[in-house]
């Protein structure tokens, strides 16, 4: 694989279009931190070579947002390059960095990437937890359960409004998607593994979540990684979509319009072409668009995405700067970590913007009767 990707990485003919669209380059202004110089330390790190902190630095401070895939026209996947480049980095002994480590021991004991108290994973619940054998799990995520708990919250009163038949989890644990964007993978796959064979031995068939990092890592990383994960992988949003064209889902009519700007995460829209389907959801709210200038395949990241949050607290706010400077003043978006990283960015910024998870505002419209 490694030959593949090296040969992939010679293919690049450094026409830099991908420089200028980076997120990470256009707070730092480094071109050590810009796609074209990631691939170049990509390939030192692949051929074995000695490899620098700030090297390692511009691997682990990249979103993994895949705004330089979308601009290639050798189309070169850059954001699949820097994931593998951290794998190598970690079986070179150069990684996980101390912060990994300290968040890694935080899913491996606590069993969530926040440093949560597991005892209180279900405060946002709104009533008493009742289990039931539904093979329709929602699954929060550590994001929602803790820090974004109006996204959980929400989620799960829209469900039960539409008559969805589903389960959740006591104590749902982590999925696991940090230590994969790490780069850990033995350990990925040892969560990645013990959570498909108790999937499998719960009879889950069909997991919904509203977590963009957790649908991703479900549908993309689990099958990678685990030849058992076969259960089907849907985020809230598509359920509510499909829901709302069935006519189970309803809004309020005569409402008036509130104007909103939405926001397209990086592993909902880019890397799983989910454009359409919020966008709708919202108009049948009663809310109207504010189009952010860069929006769709080529929407701007938050910056906080594939661990840079963790790491590089400043730069990843910087990012988010960029989409609350063009944002109208309540900004939705569909991934709660996004929706936490920029609320946080507004407040510390002293930036005038509302940032809402998409099922909060989809809630409040929400006919009840």
């Amino acid at each position: 694989m490694i030959d593949d990707v090296k040969r992939e990485i010679d293919s690049c003919d450094s026409c830099k279009k991908c420089i200028d669209i980076c997120p990470t380059y256009l707070v730092s202004e480094e071109e050590l931190f810009a796609p074209l110089m990631r691939l170049k330390s990509a390939k030192r790190i692949f051929e074995g070579e000695e490899v620098s902190e700030r090297i390692v630095e511009s691997m682990y401070n990249c979103p993994e947002c895949a705004r330089c895939d979308e601009v290639c026209p050798k189309d070169i996947k850059i954001s699949e390059i820097i994931a593998i480049a951290r794998m190598e980095l970690v079986k070179r002994g150069f990684a996980p960095l101390e912060t990994h480590k300290k968040i890694i021991n935080g899913i491996m004991e606590k069993g969530n990437s926040v440093n949560g108290d597991p005892d209180e994973r279900l405060d946002w619940l709104p009533e008493p937890f009742e289990d039931n054998d539904s093979d329709t799990l929602l699954y929060p995520g550590c994001l929602p359960s803790y820090l974004v708990k109006n996204a959980a919250k929400s989620s799960y009163l829209l469900l039960k409004a539409a008559g969805v038949d589903f389960r959740i989890l006591e104590n749902e644990g982590c999925c696991g998607v940090y230590l994969y964007d790490a780069g850990v993978i033995d350990q990925a796959r040892e969560i990645f593994s013990e959570n498909t064979q108790r999937f499998k031995e719960l009879g889950i068939k069909r997991i919904i979540t509203p977590c963009a990092g957790c649908y991703r890592c479900f549908k993309r990383y689990y099958p990678e990684l685990i030849e058992e994960a076969d259960f089907e992988v849907l985020h809230v949003v598509e359920v509510l979509h499909e829901l709302l064209k069935k006519g189970k889902l309803r809004f309020k009519i005569g409402e008036d319009c509130k104007t909103v700007t939405y926001h397209d995460p990086c592993r909902l829209g880019r890397k799983e072409g989910l454009y359409d389907e919020p966008r709708e959801l919202l108009a049948a709210s009663a809310h109207t668009i504010d189009e952010l200038e860069e929006n769709r395949a080529m929407g701007m990241c938050c910056g906080a995405g594939a661990g840079i949050r963790s790491i590089y607290r400043n730069l990843s706010m910087e990012v988010a700067s960029i989409l609350l400077d063009a944002a109208s003043e309540t900004l939705v978006t569909s991934c709660p970590f996004c929706a936490f990283n920029m609320s946080y960015a507004s407040t510390k910024k002293g930036k005038d913007v509302d940032v809402r998870y998409i099922t909060e505002v989809l809630y409040e419209m929400c006919d009840l009767s």
